[in-house]
């Protein structure tokens, strides 16, 4: 699977011009990329059942909803998609965001709901030694930097400021990312390297996937 420069360019183009005129008038453009990026997914969808569970895979929509936002603009000007993980057991999901001059592949726990965010932080909390030995792993670092995400800018209700895990409880979400140049992208490499980024998510996915399925006494709630 190898993303087209054209893509990058119908993409590009309809940044510029991002009305219904000029959409209706490149339709079969889109058409083109649309096909070709469902089929990304589909690929991705094969390659990862082989190591994973994965309950969905889809394209995201180019048509933006803007009835609640500032911004009008009838079109996103990128592709993205994701793969959930099936199953209560599996907590997490892939996801792919391609656009010029700012594609990633990233995963992760972009919007936790308030018990998860609270079993989460209360995990942390009581042991940060596991989540932290797997985001200093040279591998996850090389990879992905950082764990990511929007942070309180104190510390969370029922915590303080010099607890030692300060760092990690402050997070409103849990995100992994890994970000990839214009040139990457339109490689060969790129379908592999997307796989190869999902799996490097497998260690996080799975301390996070043994927290939120069970309580504060390590015992199932699922």
């Amino acid at each position: 699977m190898t993303i087209s420069p054209s893509l990058f360019k119908f993409l590009k183009d309809l940044k510029k011009n991002n009305n219904r005129d000029w959409f209706n008038t490149n339709k079969s453009r889109y058409e083109i990329h649309q096909s070709s990026m469902k089929e990304f997914v589909a690929a991705l969808q094969t390659e990862m059942e082989k190591q994973d569970l994965i309950e969905k895979a889809k394209l995201y929509r180019i048509y933006r909803d803007v009835r609640f936002s500032k911004n009008k603009q009838p079109y996103k000007h990128n592709f993205g998609g994701y793969l959930r993980r099936a199953t209560a057991q599996r907590r997490g999901g892939y996801y792919f965001h391609i656009e010029p001059n700012n594609t990633i592949v990233a995963g992760g726990f972009w919007r936790p709901n308030g018990p998860d965010l609270k079993r989460i932080r209360e995990e942390i909390a009581a042991n940060a030694t596991e989540i932290r030995n797997i985001i200093r792993q040279p591998t996850f670092q090389s990879t992905f930097g950082s764990l990511q995400g929007e942070e309180v800018k104190t510390a969370p209700r029922g915590y303080t400021t010099d607890h030692p895990a300060i760092d990690l409880l402050r997070k409103k979400q849990f995100v992994i990312s890994r970000s990839f140049t214009d040139k990457e992208v339109l490689q060969d490499s790129f379908f592999k390297e997307t796989v190869f980024t999902f799996l490097q998510m497998r260690p996080f996915f799975d301390y996070m996937s043994d927290v939120l399925t069970t309580d504060a006494n390590g015992l199932p709630v699922v």
